[in-house]
């Protein structure tokens, strides 16, 4: 009788490779589950909009062309508004990571005797808040309407992210900031150059999250910034394209809209609108993913898990 294969200093059992077998199917299932909205999207972003009405897009453009994205990008301020968008992600992002981390520390050291007055008031606002208006007012008296910072400072904290950093930071080894202290350093050179540091994997996640959410982000420029065309953002942009394309077919009657005055000009629909905008907004954070996905596991793992 064949001996079963070695497999990591073990025998293989029939029972391990169907169990592997079944994770490799089931995995494979997943993936394509997972990656076929976005290839369909941009099929049909890459398809001329006449064609796609036909339907049958699935993998691959029928009728090959860039008129969709001709179509998003010729407005004039596009290009502006995805500045702006990229700016207030990278500035958000670090302000509110930054921020974040410190009051996490704050409240993870056992001798701030109001750490569970503090934890208990931030957790309360995940489940109660004034409201939109109330919310608007608010702004509207500090001054930051039709301005830059009201991306930035509404939510400079997270609580959600304020527990997984503070976690983290209770499951780091007490005796490395024993040491920075008896060794004469600050709670914060001791934030700075310790705690920080060794909260890379963290950090990062929580850096991605805020990203992701910064970058998405354009009900706060509706109501807030909509007056304000230099501080408009790429999805508020994008989103006033989508409703531009939608009121052109319900004026007209008809499932496509002409583009311009020419009535030989290349047509789009709201369908190849949607699809090219899903396109546009993705494809940054999908570029920056890679590079922060190798923290994001570790990051998660010991942001949840203490101890």
């Amino acid at each position: 009788m064949e001996k079963p294969k070695k497999l990591y200093g073990r025998y293989r059992s029939p029972g391990d490779r169907i169990f592997d077998f079944c994770n490799v199917v089931f995995m494979i299932l997943l993936m394509i589950v997972t990656l076929y909205p976005f290839v369909n999207s941009m099929a049909v972003s890459l398809n001329d909009a006449k064609d796609s009405i036909k339907g049958g897009i699935y993998l691959w453009p029928r009728a090959f062309t860039w008129d969709n994205y001709e179509y998003v990008f010729r407005e004039a301020t596009i290009f502006h508004a995805t500045l702006i968008s990229i700016l207030r992600t990278v500035i958000g992002t670090i302000v509110t990571v930054f921020c974040s981390a410190m009051v996490a520390y704050t409240i993870s050291r056992p001798e701030f005797v109001l750490r569970k007055l503090v934890t208990v008031a931030f957790v309360l606002t995940m489940y109660f808040n004034g409201g939109l208006i109330p919310n608007f007012l608010l702004i509207r008296e500090l001054g930051m309407l039709n301005s830059f910072w009201v991306y930035v400072i509404p939510g400079i904290i997270g609580v959600f992210n304020l527990i997984i950093i503070r976690s983290f930071i209770e499951g780091l080894p007490e005796g490395i900031l024993e040491s920075a202290r008896i060794d004469g350093s600050g709670e914060f050179t001791t934030f700075m150059k310790i705690v920080l540091p060794l909260s890379v994997p963290v950090l990062a996640t929580v850096a991605l999250f805020t990203g992701v959410w910064q970058w998405n982000s354009w009900f706060d420029v509706f109501l807030y910034n909509s007056s304000t065309v230099e501080l408009s953002t790429l999805q508020y942009e994008l989103m006033k394209i989508l409703q531009n394309s939608n009121a052109s077919v319900s004026s007209s009657g008809s499932d496509a809209f002409a583009r311009g005055m020419n009535a030989d000009a290349n047509v789009v629909t709201p369908t190849s609108v949607r699809a090219t905008m899903t396109i546009v907004a993705s494809l940054p954070i999908m570029l920056v993913y890679p590079f922060l996905q190798k923290y994001f596991v570790q990051g998660m793992t010991l942001g949840g898990v203490k101890g």
